[in-house]
């Protein structure tokens, strides 16, 4: 379930708020195409279907992940994955829903 379907969308919000405070890393699993209309600056570019590929390289982030995609649908399987990997990660929906806190 989607952090946006758990929560009301002020404890979502209050839930990026407190992962950004952390320091955490924006993950956009969207496409290259998508990446390169727009994203959030600093954020980490790994399409969803490379997730797998990229488990050793998320890990040593070593710090809370917060996935966005377009819609939430995407970042939710991303999310998903890697919290059945042990990482500390949320699902931040849309990336402009993240991207207004940081830019």
């Amino acid at each position: 379930m989607s952090l946006f379907g758990m929560f009301s969308h002020k404890e979502a919000t209050n839930k990026i708020e407190e992962y950004l405070k952390k320091g955490a890393i924006i993950l956009d699993v969207r496409t290259l195409q998508e990446w390169n209309e727009g994203h959030i600056n600093g954020s980490e570019h790994i399409v969803l279907n490379s997730i797998p590929d990229h488990i050793e390289r998320i890990k040593g982030f070593q710090k809370p992940i917060i996935a966005v995609c377009k819609s939430g649908g995407r970042s939710q399987s991303a999310t998903d994955f890697l919290q059945q990997h042990g990482l500390d990660i949320i699902n931040g929906g849309p990336w402009g829903n993240v991207s207004k806190f940081i830019e």
